[in-house]
Formats: structure tokens, C-alpha cells, sequence
């Protein structure tokens, strides 16, 4: 594979797109969280780390999401999960979090109005 290609694949280009008209996704094509997206997850995750509520993360790219979860302990199961999931963009949003018992905490277009849903939990951290 030469390094064009693989930037397309990454960068879930459809040949022919230019990345001024924004990344389309590719069926059977890996889905990853690409640099600001991770930057602003990271964000929040240190955040609460700080706070002393998480501890500890993981990343899973599959071929039709992308999964950040977030765990109290690395034992446990994820707390949350925050998925990007690019076929569900022109519906409910590419963008969710999910709690640790499955239900879907809140869903969205734009990945920084999603991460405001843990605002409330560290402020409640901070007091």
C-alpha cells in the first residue's frame, strides 16, 4: 500500500475528495478518531483525571466505529464510552456517549457541544 492511499484510508477520504470538502466515509474502511478529535477527548479525560474520578482509558478503532472508553479502575467496566460512528452522521449524529449500562447518555453532530456533558460531573468533582 503506497502512503497516499493509507492517508486516504485514515483520513476516511473517498478518492477524489479534497480535505477542503471534509472526510466522507469509505464502506469496509477502518473508522479512527483523528488528531482534534482525540486532542479534545483527552482534554476532558485529564480533566476528570485531575478531579480524581477516572482513571484510566482505552481505544478501539473497528471497521464501523471508533470507541474512547472510560473506566473508574481498569478492572471494571467502562464508565462511559464515548463512540464515533461516521454512518450515523446525517441522522442522529456520528457522535454519542454511552453509560456503563448501555443506555445512550446523549447524542450529537459536533463532538465539543457532546463532551459538555461532563461538565456537571466535574463541577460536582471540584466542590
Amino acid at each position: 500500500m503506497n502512503e497516499a492511499s493509507s492517508i486516504h484510508i485514515l483520513g476516511h477520504m473517498a478518492p477524489g475528495d479534497s480535505k477542503k470538502g471534509g472526510a466522507k466515509p469509505r464502506a469496509n474502511a477502518v473508522v479512527y478518531f483523528m488528531r482534534p478529535e482525540l486532542n479534545q477527548i483527552l482534554n476532558v479525560y485529564g480533566k476528570m483525571v485531575a478531579a480524581g474520578e477516572w482513571r484510566d482509558y482505552a481505544i478501539d478503532h473497528l471497521m464501523d466505529n471508533a470507541v474512547f472508553s472510560i473506566f473508574r479502575r481498569a478492572s471494571e467496566m467502562p464508565l462511559y464510552r464515548i463512540i464515533k460512528e461516521p454512518a450515523l452522521a446525517s441522522q442522529q449524529g456520528a457522535w454519542r456517549i454511552m453509560g456503563m449500562d448501555g443506555q445512550i447518555l446523549k447524542r450529537g453532530h459536533k463532538l465539543d457541544q457532546l463532551l459538555r456533558y461532563f461538565d456537571r460531573q466535574l463541577m460536582k468533582a471540584v466542590d
